[in-house]
């Protein structure tokens, strides 16, 4: 959702600023704007729509300074305007950008007002600075730099007591242009970690073009930065701190950083694995184009440290506590959004008929909110591409004081909310996702749920040797079926000309493959804006065929499984009322083109390993149906890549 990039440094902070925005702007927002400090003054612009607004402005009107904050915007609270754009100021003096919704923001208005203070946006942000500022008057006038570092401390934790809700925050003052302020209560902020400068940034890849190191703020955590210095506390008590200026003389609990020390080490500084490429489109027109065709290379990478090549499952991925708790584990809790709760979806076949145990799969945003009854036994998993989902991060945390045997974080993010806060995690390595619509994501995603599927039918008992090494060897030919795959693109492209002027379809699909058909559908429906929506195959005739004619495109995933035969007769049910159909299909299956009939043949492969890649060519039709319907393929309307509030 909304992004947040901020630092401070001996050198104009407003090109990397800008350059972290751009590099956020895969997050979908609906304004941008950036403040700094310079010589006493506090210097703000703010456009209404893309960055380049913004860029186009500072070329009228430049700032400059060694102190800043920048952000895209979201609207959550007020409409898109550029009165609500961040940051937003108070008293000229104080500077705020904030990502997630202060739900206390009324009363708190209200009181503000009632001290004089006057609104100027429609949000809740601009309570934040307001409130800052009002605790920052009450403190005495500094007398010396130890006491306007306490001043500024002491109102901001006093403007953190007060505010309900979810936030990451950076705050600058003009009066103190060496000196950036950060806090993180359920929406994700880092910090940057760089030589002589340090930064903040909701997500890493903002900061890739400065520092590769980064450390990955705790709820509740908020810190003071210098130049040099970073400072981080969990309420009074210091957590970490990073200092140039720390003696040169080892001491205890403290080691060497560059040029400086850093002392206690409660938040590690984790280097990021991906280099910053990974977040350019290379030669592709979209991120999303690129991001399918890497899945090859990421599914390999995924499966790289869970499986040797002789096939064995390397389960010590999980974590130490792994040994201990699989045995016990006999049933599991799936709980994602979005394009992981199909994953999810898809998994619970395998689950049950793998390794014998039941399986359940919800929606976070409905089961964070009802009563549930945890059976023991029960391994608590969530899916999340980011590690930052709010629904997913609110169901983790009622998970850990609800009885489960154990929670699993599945992510693609190492250092995020959910993988530190699972008891064992198990990553994707899919490398940075930037196009919206999720790809490589949702496959590697499939691949680490078939494999774990795989860990527990073995200790289940399920899976024998040969059983075993079967579903092994489908796993590891992935990555050189799903190249043939992608060479369907150049027919599935000519098709897409056919849907520039439809407004609905309907995908169908049955099995492990129903789930597989849910994303195709959603895919289509997030980047042309088109209406699709998938159904059971077996559902046909219980309400669906009502809809079905010339006019309606109906795509089918059809793998030749033992479900084909019944799929088949759905497929003439669909004819009978005249609908098109648009097949991805066995090559083996033995469906012939014919009049309203186009069949993508796809290789022959187990049922293990399918959903993966019939997943791909559905990918490759939304991204060339949006393509003709000339649509913001990488950034669609009104959505986020991660949505880090409810």
């Amino acid at each position: 959702m909304c992004g947040i990039v901020g630092g401070i440094a001996q050198r104009d902070i407003t090109p990397i600023l800008l350059e972290g925005l751009k590099r956020l702007e895969y997050r979908g927002y609906d304004s941008a704007g950036m403040a700094v400090v310079r010589t006493g003054e506090l210097q703000r612009e703010r456009a209404l729509g893309k960055v380049a607004e913004l860029e186009a402005a500072l070329t009228r009107r430049r700032l400059n300074g060694r102190l800043g904050i920048a952000h895209t915007r979201w609207a959550t609270h007020g409409k898109p305007s550029l009165a609500n754009a961040h940051p937003h100021l108070s008293s000229a003096s104080v500077a705020v950008v904030h990502n997630g919704i202060i739900e206390n923001f009324e009363p708190l208005k209200a009181r503000l007002e009632g001290q004089g203070y006057r609104f100027h946006s429609d949000t809740d942000t601009e309570v934040i600075a307001h409130l800052f500022d009002s605790h920052y008057r009450e403190q005495h006038e500094p007398r010396h730099a130890q006491e306007a570092r306490d001043t500024l401390l002491a109102a901001f934790r006093a403007t953190l007591g007060e505010l309900h809700g979810a936030y990451a925050l950076g705050l600058i003052h003009r009066d103190h242009p060496e000196h950036l302020l950060c806090a993180r209560m359920g929406s994700p902020l880092v910090i940057g970690v760089g030589s002589g400068e340090h930064f903040i940034g909701s997500d890493p890849l903002a900061l890739l073009q400065v520092t590769d190191r980064f450390i990955y703020l705790e709820e509740g955590d908020h810190a003071l930065m210098t130049s040099h210095d970073i400072v981080i506390f969990d309420g009074e008590q210091v957590v970490e701190e990073i200092s140039s200026d720390m003696p040169q003389s080892p001491d205890a609990g403290t080691e060497q950083l560059g040029a400086g020390r850093r002392a206690l080490g409660a938040r590690p500084i984790i280097r990021y694995e991906h280099g910053s490429q990974a977040a350019n489109k290379g030669d592709y027109r979209h991120f999303m184009l690129k991001e399918i065709h890497e899945q090859p290379e990421v599914l390999r990478d995924t499966l790289a440290d869970k499986l040797t090549p002789e096939g064995t499952l390397l389960t010590a991925v999980l974590g130490p506590e792994a040994a201990e708790l699989l045995p016990q584990v006999r049933q599991v809790q799936l709980v994602a959004c979005g394009t992981s709760y199909h994953a999810g979806l898809v998994a619970r076949y395998w689950l049950e008929a793998l390794a014998g145990v039941p399986c359940s799969v919800e929606v976070a945003s409905e089961f964070r909110y009802r009563h549930v009854a945890v059976q023991p036994g029960t391994l608590f998993v969530t899916l999340s591409q980011s590690g930052e989902t709010a629904d997913t991060l609110a169901a983790l945390r009622f998970a850990k004081s609800a009885g489960y045997l154990a929670t699993l974080a599945i992510c693609n993010v190492p250092g995020s909310s959910l993988v530190r806060e699972s008891q064992l995690r198990l990553m994707t390595h899919a490398g940075p996702e930037i196009g919206v619509a999720s790809t490589k994501a949702f496959t590697t995603q499939l691949a680490v749920l078939a494999w774990l599927a795989l860990v527990l039918g073995r200790q289940q008992g399920r899976l024998d040797d040969a059983d075993l090494a079967e579903q092994v060897a489908a796993l590891q030919a992935l990555p050189e079926q799903l190249r043939q795959v992608l060479e369907l693109e150049p027919a599935i492209a000519e098709l897409a000309n056919g849907f520039a002027e439809k407004r609905h379809t309907l995908f169908l699909g049955r099995g492990a493959h129903y789930p597989v058909a849910m994303e195709g559908a959603l895919k289509l429906k997030e980047i042309s804006y088109i209406h699709a929506e998938a159904y059971a195959a077996g559902e046909l005739k219980h309400g669906p065929l009502a809809l079905v004619d010339d006019a309606m495109p109906v795509v089918t995933v059809a793998p030749s499984d033992t479900l084909l035969e019944k799929l088949k007769s759905n497929l003439q049910e669909v004819r009978a009322r005249g609908g098109r159909l648009i097949n991805f299909v066995c090559e083996r299956a033995g469906l012939v083109d014919e009049e309203g009939v186009r069949n993508f043949p796809l290789p022959k492969v187990p049922e293990l390993t399918a959903p993966i890649l019939y997943s791909v060519p559905l990918q490759l039709l939304s991204y060339h149906v949006a393509l003709v319907k000339g649509t913001d393929v990488d950034k669609p309307r009104n959505l986020a890549k991660s949505v880090t509030v409810e």
